[in-house]
């Protein structure tokens, strides 16, 4: 019997599954809108697909590294508990490794890519109908190393900061890593002044401007002041410009100076768990209304 499109569209409306997932279920039996039903509950997918307008905000940040390459990602679940099951945490760090080896270019090249003989897609689906809660892999990022540079993987509070840095021209991995402890504790936006952007700094100095104006100042000395505040904001936002937390009388540039090497921070990325995402409020009738009704 063949599938055709509307028979896909009719199963996909009646489980809210995916497309694909209809027309393999449709396939496997023969064009039976019912058995195809159920062979999609009994692989868990319509469980899965039932899950599709929850929030997920919680889950793990994760840091790996394997010879020149470091990966930092972010994998979302509904709730806290979930994070901390054993399967969560074995299936962030096989996609870490997924993505050590594959190297995909983008989050949808990662969700198309292959692990064992199924997509990460529908690796994923499956941990879904596993675990039984949403689960959404928000975003990565892969850096690749030189011979003579040194990562410095840093995971904080067991999965919800995560920061990889790369030094450049040295193998001193204390160093490095220390280097990653001061960004999961002080949060910097960039790297240097340099990468800040203009819209971040025009309105970084008008604000300062218009506080400045409310003390009275006149317009000729808010220019002389605006310096300092700038040279203030920049030690805050921008890592190799605060205090060293090693040494906090000395910049991280300063530090690294002192060193008498050529050692750089040439870059840094820091995920923390859940930023940006807006939590949901459990309303715990219609969470019991929604299992009663499964």
């Amino acid at each position: 019997m063949s599938i055709t499109a509307n028979d896909i569209a009719k199963l996909r409306e009646q489980t809210g599954a995916g497309m694909m997932d209809c027309k393999k279920a449709l396939e496997e039996a023969n064009g039976d809108m019912d058995a195809a039903a159920e062979i999609l509950r009994k692989k868990g997918i319509v469980k899965a697909a039932k899950r599709g307008d929850k929030i997920a905000a919680e889950g793990l940040v994760a840091v790996k590294t394997q010879g020149n390459i470091g990966v930092v990602l972010e994998v979302n679940s509904e709730t806290d508990f979930v994070a901390k099951n054993d399967d969560f945490k074995k299936m962030v760090d096989e996609i870490a490794d997924f993505l050590l080896v594959k190297k995909p270019s983008s989050l949808e090249d990662a969700l198309n890519g292959t692990i064992g003989n199924i997509t990460l897609n529908e690796f994923i689906s499956n941990a879904v109908a596993k675990i039984g809660e949403k689960i959404s892999f928000r975003r990565f990022a892969i850096l690749e190393k030189g011979d003579k540079d040194v990562f410095g993987p840093y995971l904080h509070m067991g999965g919800k900061i995560a920061v990889l840095s790369m030094l450049k021209n040295t193998d001193d991995e204390a160093l490095a890593r220390d280097i990653s402890m001061q960004a999961a504790a002080a949060n910097p936006k960039f790297l240097n002044r340099e990468m800040v952007d203009v819209e971040t700094l025009n309105k970084e100095k008008e604000i300062y401007a218009e506080q400045l104006r409310a003390q009275g100042k006149p317009e000729n000395i808010i220019e002389n002041i605006l310096k300092g505040k700038m040279d203030k904001f920049y030690s805050e936002v921008c890592l190799l410009e605060q205090p060293f937390i090693k040494d906090e009388e000395k910049s991280i540039t300063a530090y690294l100076a002192g060193k008498g090497t050529d050692i750089k921070v040439e870059t840094f990325v820091r995920y923390e768990l859940g930023e940006g995402l807006a939590k949901k409020t459990n309303d715990f009738a219609a969470e019991v209304a929604e299992q009663m009704g499964q």
